[in-house]
């Protein structure tokens, strides 16, 4: 596996000159031919893969988008080239910056809010030919400013300049949210599907409730990737969407009355009945008892 931990052991590796120890605009067609391995980031780093995108998978579908893929990578991921023995010359552009440049800027307040630094790089997002250009247009704005050398203004600059870019990008996966909506409404389904069967099956009395990240995976996607599409697609989160399915198959099973309450609750996943209790009478204004005897 290769390390990169600073940018100027990735500009090396790049062929590219280190004009700020902690930013680089690298354009991959100075690199060297070689063969894909597995490398492990130290950085924060975004790829505009120029590349046909027909043969890879997004979940278990085909991407949508024939060629300009953002792919983002947060410090402590490792990136595997996989498929690729015979040498191959890289193509495309990226922007690398090192966790250090957070310090003191707006964009170290805000890095947590882009989610898409923890997608997994099968969510990747597709531009059309305009927002390539945007994309291109912003790296060159950044790296014009790296060429003008380091001064006491340089760290303000080039991080507010990464934060616009970021923040594009934030426009750009609402607008793939939409694109994708047929994709994404089988998702839901699925999501829905899934719900139903661990309930029927008998898995929340066995493992507890399910969470966010349980569902992710099970729909083959990164619990960010998952928790944003949801957001999307019904206005909810992720976990209100958990918790009102709940409520729905709580409301039958309280009319059993051959099972108390608290039996209710373990079936439901819930280690104490006084959390059911508690979250039933939230969403539905009445405690599971009340409701029962009322209905």
């Amino acid at each position: 596996m290769t390390t990169f931990e600073t940018i100027s052991d990735y500009n090396d590796f790049n062929n590219h000159e280190t004009l700020h120890p902690l930013v680089s605009v690298i354009d991959f067609s100075k690199a060297e031919v070689r063969i894909g391995k597995k490398m492990y980031f130290g950085l924060y780093c975004i790829f505009l893969k120029d590349v046909k995108c027909g043969d890879l998978i997004y979940g278990r579908n085909y991407y949508d988008y024939q060629k300009g893929t953002l792919v983002f990578v947060s410090p402590g991921q490792v990136v595997d080239v996989a498929n690729k023995t015979e040498p191959y010359q890289p193509t495309g552009h990226g922007l690398v910056f090192h966790p250090d440049l957070l310090h003191g800027t707006s964009l170290g307040k805000n890095i947590k809010s882009f989610h898409f630094f923890s997608y997994d790089t099968n969510e990747a997002l597709h531009l059309s030919d305009k927002e390539q250009l945007l994309v291109l247009d912003l790296f060159s704005k950044i790296e014009s400013e790296l060429e003008l050398g380091v001064d006491k203004h340089s760290k303000k600059l080039i991080a507010t300049n990464i934060e616009l870019f970021l923040s594009y990008c934030e426009r750009f996966y609402d607008r793939q949210f939409i694109t994708r909506e047929d994709v994404n409404k089988g998702i839901l389904e699925k999501f829905e599907i899934l719900l139903d069967e661990y309930f029927q099956g008998g898995l929340a009395q066995a493992i507890g409730l399910p969470s966010v990240a349980y569902c992710a995976e099970k729909l083959n996607l990164s619990a960010n990737y998952f928790g944003d599409l949801i957001k999307k697609l019904t206005g909810k989160s992720a976990q209100e969407c958990i918790q009102n399915k709940v409520i729905e198959v709580a409301k039958e099973r309280v009319f059993d009355t051959n099972k108390s309450i608290s039996e209710v609750a373990y079936e439901l996943g819930f280690k104490y009945p006084q959390h059911f209790n508690r979250l039933f009478k939230q969403k539905v204004g009445f405690t599971p008892n009340e409701y029962r005897n009322i209905n």
